[in-house]
Order: structure tokens, then sequence, then C-alpha cells
């Protein structure tokens, strides 16, 4: 693609729209196959998440985000807003993970070491 200050800014744009409409379709496939790879890959464990507020989907539960930035939807209290939980990851769905809180007498900072 032709930037400003880049070597291809002053080379010819020889490709054709559709051609580029097609990479950018495989581009967007394998980034999909590799985010659900990723999520996939996360079952089954315990992921500590950042409680960031109430889902967009269900008010009824909370929405955070894992180390690697996975958004996952539990059921939670509002005092969790805020803070980190550790939460099961059982589902992984197409744009999100579904999970629940593991309560523990440990503390978070003792998981995470």
């Amino acid at each position: 693609s032709k930037r400003p200050g880049t070597p291809a800014a002053s080379m010819p744009d020889d490709v054709t729209p559709e051609i580029k409409k097609e990479r950018l379709r495989i581009l967007q496939e394998r980034i999909q196959q590799n985010h659900q790879a990723i999520s996939h890959g996360m079952l089954d464990s315990i992921q500590p998440v950042l409680v960031e507020g109430p889902s967009q989907k269900d008010p009824g539960e909370l929405c955070g985000r894992t180390e690697n930035n996975r958004v996952v939807n539990f059921a939670g209290a509002a005092h969790d807003i805020g803070s980190f939980v550790n939460v099961h990851i059982t589902a992984a769905l197409p744009n999100s993970l579904r999970g629940a809180i593991i309560h523990s007498a440990e503390p978070l900072r003792q998981v995470l070491c």
C-alpha cells in the first residue's frame, strides 16, 4: 500500500481491487483461525481476569479480560468490578470466552506467581 514516506509511495499500484479484496479475506480468515485456536487452547484453564463491568449481552453477568486480552463473561458480583479474579474457562465462543469465578482462600497474587 502506498504510504507517505515509504518506498511503496513512489511505486505503481498494479494490484487489482479484486486481488486486494481476496488477500484481505485470506488474511482475516487466518487471523480468525488463530484467534479461535488460542481461545480453544484456554478451555478448562484458570485465568486471572480483570473485571471491567457488566456484560454487554447480559447485565446480570460480568465481563472482563484475560492477560492476553480475551473477553470473558461470567457470573459475579458488582464488588468484583475493577479487581482481578480467577476464572475457570468453560467455553470458547466466536468472539468471547465463558467462565466461572474460582473462589479460593489463596490470594490472587500467590496464584499468579
